[in-house]
């Protein structure tokens, strides 16, 4: 076990999906894996252990933020040997051809963080998504039907934005803005793993409008769906 994750060694899987809500964690374990375990309560951030198509599949939360999720992060890659991980979160869409629910698949990942910047003594590193991972995501998600959006992303730790940055990212060709990504590429690349971000956009920062804090927990199918398959593919 680590300092923040209470699981024997073989508790969990190589493949992970990564809420940042442990409700999300519990939600996924309970109505898409058969034979679901509880592998983690500390803290209340929630980890299950289970099967999907056959193959065995951990899910765990992650918390808000990259300081959060690189304690995870870290600890699932150094101390219990995962391979694959795919985030599953959502994000406000800052491009006016979004709507909401729609699909992100986040090809790479830019940060207004300062963990990169301390990280590389100042110079400026491209956090990007595991190409097999986000070919196969791309691939099956045309097969559902699921209309993916491949782009950048932006891993914010400012939730509330008072200065709008956001709109110098939209300039740019960002599609919306979130704030993990970019620490789970940086230390999948760090750890040689894979890593994906499959974002759902649960609210417009450019043209209004947001789902509610029950769907975000509970619903987005199309993205745990997608994630599933992907990592079991």
């Amino acid at each position: 076990m680590s300092t923040h994750i209470n699981a024997p060694q073989g508790a969990i899987a190589e493949r992970i999906l990564l809420p940042g809500d442990p409700l999300r964690a519990k939600f996924i374990a309970e109505n898409f894996l058969e034979n679901a375990e509880c592998y983690n309560e500390v803290r209340g951030m929630f980890g299950f252990t289970g099967f999907y198509n056959g193959k065995k599949v951990s899910v765990q939360g992650t918390g808000m933020g990259q300081p959060s999720l690189s304690i995870y992060v870290n600890e699932l890659f150094k101390f219990y040997d995962v391979q694959k991980a795919i985030r599953v979160g959502t994000c406000g869409a800052i491009q006016s051809n979004l709507k909401l629910r729609d699909l992100i698949l986040a090809q790479g990942a830019c940060s207004d963080s300062a963990l990169n910047t301390s990280r590389f003594n100042g110079m400026h590193y491209a956090p990007i998504a595991d190409y097999n991972l986000l070919s196969t995501a791309c691939n099956l998600a045309q097969q559902f039907e699921f209309i993916p959006n491949v782009g950048l992303c932006v891993s914010s730790d400012n939730f509330y934005d008072d200065k709008q940055n956001w709109k110098l990212w939209a300039e740019y060709g960002a599609l919306g803005v979130e704030m993990e990504a970019a620490e789970l590429y940086t230390l999948a690349a760090k750890y040689k793993r894979q890593a994906l971000a499959i974002l759902t956009v649960s609210d417009h920062i450019l043209l209004g409008g947001e789902t509610t804090a029950e769907e975000r927990q509970k619903t987005f199918t199309n993205m745990i769906k997608l994630a599933l398959e992907t990592i079991t593919a």
